[in-house]
Formats: C-alpha cells, sequence, structure tokens
C-alpha cells in the first residue's frame, strides 16, 4: 500500500525550543519544506532559514538512523551469541 503523495501546506510548528523531533516529524518537516520548494511557495527571503532548518532536520534523521542501527546490531549480535551459549 502506497503512502499519497503529501501535499505542500504551512511549514509545520517545528519541535519546542530544546527538544529534538521525532524521526516521523522530521522526515514530515522535510517532505514539506521539498514540496514548497518545489512549486516555488517559500518567500526568497525565507528560503536560506529554510535551507538550514532542513539541513539539521536532516542530520537529526541520519543521527538517528545510525543509532537505529547500532541498536540493531547490538541485538542481533546479542541473539547471536545466546543462541551459540545454548549450543551443546
Amino acid at each position: 500500500m502506497s503512502r499519497p503523495d503529501p501535499q505542500p501546506t504551512d511549514p509545520p510548528a517545528p519541535a519546542r525550543e530544546g527538544s529534538e523531533p521525532s524521526f516521523g516529524e522530521a522526515l514530515e518537516e522535510l517532505e514539506q519544506t521539498l514540496l514548497r520548494m518545489e512549486d516555488e511557495s517559500i518567500d526568497i527571503d525565507d528560503l536560506a532559514d529554510e535551507l538550514r532548518r532542513a539541513s539539521r532536520l536532516l542530520e537529526t534523521c541520519r543521527a538517528k538512523l545510525r543509532r537505529a542501527e547500532l541498536e540493531v546490531r547490538e541485538i542481533v549480535e546479542g541473539m547471536s551469541d545466546a543462541e551459540a551459549e545454548q549450543e551443546p
């Protein structure tokens, strides 16, 4: 089942000051920013700010993906170690 194409809207409200958005929130905001850029609805005066925000969101997503990958590897290694201990 595919997701419907998101439609450009006003920019989502940023996460509370000092808090990091969830992966889903960051991804949604990036998608909305991209749509606004593609349809040229971002005011040129706001473009640099939007791009800075998008850059921070992209780094947030990358960091969350790296952490998730590390956690998954640790879990899989733990499972492999447990299986190895159970073998006679």
